[in-house]
């Protein structure tokens, strides 16, 4: 059970929550995610989890990972948060993780009560919707709060009109 949210309540404001990775779907939900945050005076929150299985080596080498792996995720925060700001001009809140996607995401919805959207993208390759969007499809990660889940495709007009 997730935690009430206060989105609606006063001195608070609806967040949207989209997910940075590595899959080129990732950008379609930030358009979509920056643009609904937008029309409805609400925030945008991006959220990069890095996964602990990188880590797996001697101490001094995992120390290193680990510091690359937060100089990646910082980095392509910035540049979706630089895109944004250009864009519309709002400011994103940023939030980097270290530990299993699913499991983040869970954590940082139950920590912070204004997120009341995740915004994802499917992929639209043969190799499926990506995992975010293929574990809430098979229930494995049904998340407390409404998941909006955006074609690939769709061109930034199409979001235009639909966020």
């Amino acid at each position: 059970m997730v935690s009430k949210r206060l989105s609606r309540e006063a001195g608070h404001r609806r967040k949207f929550l989209a997910i940075i990775d590595d899959t080129p779907e990732c950008e379609r939900a930030v358009v979509y995610a920056s643009k609904r945050a937008q029309s409805t005076n609400g925030v945008l929150v991006l959220l990069y989890v890095i996964e602990p299985d990188d880590f797996q080596h001697w101490l001094g080498v995992e120390k290193i990972m680990r510091e690359e792996a937060t100089a990646t995720a910082r980095a392509a925060l910035d540049a979706y948060a630089n895109k944004v700001r250009q864009k519309l001009g709002i400011e994103p809140e940023l939030v980097v993780r270290e530990g299993k996607p699913t499991e983040e995401i869970h954590k940082l919805i139950e920590e912070d009560q204004d997120i009341a959207i995740l915004v994802l993208a499917a992929g639209a390759g043969k190799e499926g919707p990506g995992p975010l969007v293929g574990a809430v499809a098979g229930k494995g990660a049904a998340f407390p709060i409404p998941v909006t889940v955006v074609p690939q495709n769709l061109s930034d007009e199409e979001i235009d009109s639909l966020a």
